[in-house]
């Protein structure tokens, strides 16, 4: 099937490795529906982006951890390009907060918005990939979140979800064609509404061996990989882009 006749979506893609993997994807020829939460300005600049890549963009809010939300920005998307048959789950949260002073809400919006949106959205698209015997989900885990966040612990809970989910479905749904790939990014230079994250972010430089951090860019040329037929024999896998940092 050729790239020219993909339809991908990319949440949290208003900034940062979101906005770097629409662009990725642009440049291969897919049409994309750019997604964010709250900002609409901010993805409306991204599909503009996209457009000028020669692509057909549409930008839709959506809240990714709300399972209606997700509803209806598949039935939106796949309005307007009849299908998506590449989901790339890229929206996530971060916020720092002690294991014991951590509240059920607390608890509860950051598995939501870091886990069950893959849920949500792999459920949402699957059917037309399996139908047309073709489709791509790539999850994006982390370094750190894999390792075990200190402060952050829902955000290395919800990533090792999004581990078992990659496998699972890899396996489930590879006989229909479907390929399921996860990304785990480490120290990648962005800007976060949360500075403390930020600040974290830049101080692991000096435990990188390439002597540098990662660009969004690094990310989405792997995404762009894995969401192309090339890429069609790697699934079930989470592979890692960190410099060699292990740490």
């Amino acid at each position: 099937m050729a790239e020219l006749e993909h339809v991908a979506l990319v949440t949290g893609a208003g900034r940062n490795i979101g906005r770097a993997i629409v662009l990725e994807l642009a440049r291969r020829g897919y049409r994309t529906v750019v997604n964010g939460r709250a900002d609409q300005k901010a993805v409306d600049t991204v599909a503009e982006e996209a457009r000028g890549l020669g692509v057909e963009a549409i930008a839709l809010l959506a809240d990714v951890g709300d399972s209606h939300s997700v509803s209806e920005l598949a039935k939106a998307a796949i309005d307007a390009f009849g299908k998506v048959d590449v989901v790339v789950n890229n929206a996530a949260i971060r916020p720092e907060k002690r294991f014991l002073e951590l509240r059920d809400e607390d608890w509860h919006r950051v598995l939501s918005t870091d886990l069950h949106s893959a849920f949500y959205t792999s459920r949402a698209f699957l059917p037309k990939m399996v139908a047309q015997g073709w489709g791509r989900i790539i999850n994006l885990t982390g370094m750190n979140a894999m390792h075990g966040y200190n402060g952050r612990c829902p955000v290395s809970v919800a990533k090792h979800g999004l581990w078992g989910l990659t496998k699972s479905l890899a396996k489930e749904f590879g006989p229909k064609g479907v390929t399921v790939n996860a990304i785990s990014p480490g120290p990648i230079r962005s800007q976060h509404r949360d500075p403390s994250m930020t600040h974290h972010i830049e101080s692991q430089l000096a435990k990188i061996p390439l002597g540098r951090l990662g660009e969004p860019e690094d990310i989405a040329a792997l995404c762009g990989f894995l969401a192309s037929n090339e890429g069609g024999f790697v699934s079930g896998q989470m592979i890692a882009s960190n410099g060699a940092a292990q740490t």
